[in-house]
């Protein structure tokens, strides 16, 4: 009822039209503002007017310009880093450690065959460049299989203009081209990429020979590798019992049923220690080298594959709980033949979410699907890059990489299915275009922990000492593992000690550098300064803005009545019609009179129509006002 109570007023003030001019408002507006400025256009002289109109509209204009700066400042949304320092018992982190060699070679040793023997027919000819020291009963008894889907060749760029490609094992290697003899000076090693049978060709050039058999090796691996189960892969692996030597946390024993197994494909067989998946998180007694994680590793060195890794210790990485250790990009090598003591400090960051950051809470807002998500663990920007990179790698090249996780329905790329998944794979990871896409799409976490640790080591054990540490070492893994007949050497023996250096931590925060607070009182401040203003005076703005607005409707309902009315009377060219014109207008001439006897009427006679006109009195029409008047007066006279 109060609503339509209202409406009706609405209405009825419509009707009644604006009770002032625009010219009568805006002078009621300066007699009444609080604004200075205002006032004294309308009290002063002609001159002193015009002097304020300016000085009001300068003053205004830069008002509404550093409002502008202030706005937009607010509106990019920039933020603070503030650095806070607390003191607190914390968990001790998750530790990963990973054999530098992915598998054991007594067990990789028959997949690997066919590799190897092309590796040391590249090796002879890479060494014995001319033809007299190469063995062709030896390389016409390899299997080219592996070979002719990615040979190595080498290029001579002696003569810019005209290069020559010699195919290390092919036919057309003959130590001589065009009288030229070819060797480590004159030609460079390079790895050739084919697709469409061989027809697009693309070459991957290299600056040591080293280099470039190492990265042809580790490609015909990841091929063989890929077409084993990882069950069957695990199982080729170092097992925990053989890794893991000893193990002590703060006063507590430790063994390798405290560690969680992980597949790694560029290690192999990894551990973690204090994951948090399944048992309770451990924190940490006290700070120092006595209260952390003490380890002592075998990694068995001599058991290494030989041309699938060059480098000989532990891989290791400190990480939050329930997080996938990227150790190959985030890990540090651990040396054999020594003790590394870690110590830890923690920083912990907190970034701003939206509108000041893109950073993501749980991942759940990236458009990329997590691979890494079949392992529990929380969103990381490298599990969101590496699965981008898989979905590119599958959609270019209809497999995926063996070192990513697989998509559920996908296989892994491999020669035999997938014969130009080499090049494809080379060209996709050259691409700019794909880094910067998967950059675009994937975010950062509002909060991380990073651990920054302080390395320092020393060789151990010491001369005097080494035999009696070495026996015992040997004794306890003999009966573990009686399989295991190799004796623990300095060169395969890993010590560990990681602690928190002390309890104090970081705490990196981002925080908004414009609140609603700076905006508010840089306006304000503005607004005083330049006008003497307050809110107030902006309502009283806002007023006067809102009667200007009504003051238009009302004369544009008025404006659109008037015209309504003028087409109504467009309607008639002349004077309005008499009643009898209307009546006639609406005769129905299709009416037709009976019939009757023709002997009644004289002939030649019109036959009567029946019914009654309507009288024609002038007296019905309609007249204006001002003519009836002056008919009456005339009939005063």
């Amino acid at each position: 009822m109060h609503v339509k109570k209202y409406l009706l007023k609405c209405l009825h003030r419509l009707q009644k039209g604006p009770g002032y001019t625009y010219k009568e408002l805006l002078l009621w507006y300066c007699n009444n503002t609080n604004t200075h400025g205002p006032k004294r256009i309308i009290c002063e002289g002609p001159k002193k007017k015009a002097m304020w109109f300016v000085l009001t509209l300068l003053f205004t204009s830069l008002v509404c310009w550093q409002w502008g700066i202030f706005i937009n400042t607010y509106l990019s949304w920039k933020v603070s880093v503030s650095l806070s320092i607390g003191f607190k018992n914390m968990d001790f982190p998750a530790v990963t450690i990973c054999n530098a060699s992915p598998f054991q070679y007594t067990k990789v040793k028959c997949l690997l065959k066919d590799l190897d023997n092309l590796m040391e027919a590249v090796l002879e000819r890479i060494l014995a460049p001319e033809p007299g020291h190469a063995n062709a009963n030896a390389t016409m008894a390899l299997n080219f299989t592996v070979w002719n889907y990615t040979p190595l060749v080498l290029i001579d760029e002696r003569d810019p203009h005209h290069p020559v490609v010699l195919d290390l094992l092919g036919d057309n290697y003959n130590g001589s081209a065009r009288g030229r003899v070819c060797n480590a000076q004159g030609c460079k090693v390079a790895m050739r990429l084919c697709s469409l049978n061989g027809t697009v060709c693309t070459f991957q050039n290299f600056t040591s020979a080293t280099q470039a058999v190492t990265e042809w090796y580790v490609l015909q691996a990841t091929n063989i590798f890929s077409q084993v189960p990882r069950k069957e892969l695990k199982k080729l692996g170092y097992p925990a019992e053989r890794l893991i030597l000893a193990c002590l946390f703060g006063a507590e024993p430790c063994n390798h049923r405290n560690f969680t197994s992980i597949f790694y494909p560029d290690y192999g067989n990894c551990y973690i220690f204090n994951w948090g998946m399944a048992d309770k998180i451990l924190p940490s007694a006290n700070p120092g080298a006595e209260f952390g994680l003490k380890l002592i590793l075998d990694i068995g060195q001599e058991d290494y594959v030989p041309y699938l890794t060059s480098t000989a210790g532990a891989r290791l990485m400190l990480h939050e709980q329930k997080s996938y250790p990227f150790i190959k990009d985030e890990g540090i090598y651990a040396m054999a033949g020594t003790e590394t003591s870690i110590g830890v400090m923690v920083d912990k960051l907190e970034r701003k979410g939206k509108p000041y950051s893109q950073c993501t809470m749980n991942g759940s807002d990236v458009p990329i699907r997590n691979l890494y998500s079949s392992y529990n663990t929380t969103y990381s920007i490298q599990a969101c890059l590496r699965s981008c990179f898989q979905d590119h790698m599958i959609q270019n090249c209809s497999c995926g990489h063996y070192l990513y996780p697989l998509p559920p329905g996908e296989k892994y790329c491999n020669n035999q299915d997938f014969p130009d998944w080499a090049y494809c794979y080379s060209a996709l990871r050259r691409s700019v275009n794909q880094r910067e896409t998967c950059i675009s799409k994937c975010r950062e976490s509002c909060s991380d922990t990073k651990y920054k640790m302080t390395i320092s080591m020393a060789e151990w054990p010491s001369e005097s000492s080494e035999d009696w540490i070495f026996y015992v070492l040997s004794k306890e893994r003999d009966q573990r593992d009686q399989s295991n007949n190799s004796s623990i050497s300095r060169k395969g023996i890993v010590k560990l000690n990681i602690y928190f250096q002390e309890f104090n931590y970081r705490t990196i925060q981002e925080s908004p550098a414009n609140n609603i607070v700076w905006l508010l009182s840089n306006l304000g401040g503005q607004f005083g300064f330049w006008m003497g203003g307050s809110v107030l005076c902006l309502i009283e703005f806002g007023e006067i803005i809102i009667d200007f607005l009504w003051i238009t409707i009302i004369k544009l309902v008025a404006f659109f009545k008037s015209l309504r009315q003028k087409q109504a009377h467009a309607r008639y060219a002349g004077p309005p019609p008499t009643v009898a014109e209307l009546v006639e207008a609406h005769t129905n001439f299709s009416f037709q009179p009976d019939v009757a006897d023709p002997g009644v009427y004289v002939s030649g006679q019109a036959l009567p129509i029946p019914g009654t006109p309507p009288p024609n009195y002038d007296s019905l029409r309609l007249q204006p006002l001002d003519i009836i008047e002056s008919d009456n007066e005339g009939d005063a006279i």
